[in-house]
């Protein structure tokens, strides 16, 4: 009886660990979707272009994006489904992906 207590503590424990993480990963993807104005995007598209192997090419692309979707993804590469359908599906004239 004492071990399917301890197994549900457990359990229960784990499930609030889960959640708390999953809101902390949710309240960062809502700081990066709302705060790119215009003025924001400088910087971000920076940092997000900083290991880029054409840095001054993908700061413009970013810069364009993000003025377009009002967002930037978070890290240096990959995360862009984090922005939505307008970041993913908008390409270049060779129908390239164009957002970084």
């Amino acid at each position: 009886m004492v071990s399917r207590w301890l197994i549900l503590v457990a359990i229960v424990i784990f499930c609030v660990a889960q959640v708390s993480s999953d809101a902390e990963i949710e309240e960062h993807q809502t700081q990066v979707l709302s705060s790119p104005h215009t003025q924001h995007c400088g910087g971000l598209c920076k940092e997000r272009c900083s290991v880029h192997s054409r840095p001054n090419v993908c700061s413009r692309a970013c810069g364009t994006c993000c003025v377009r979707c009002k967002c930037v993804p978070p890290g240096t590469s990959g995360n862009r489904e984090i922005c939505g359908k307008c970041y993913t599906d908008m390409t270049t004239h060779g129908n390239r992906t164009k957002c970084p």
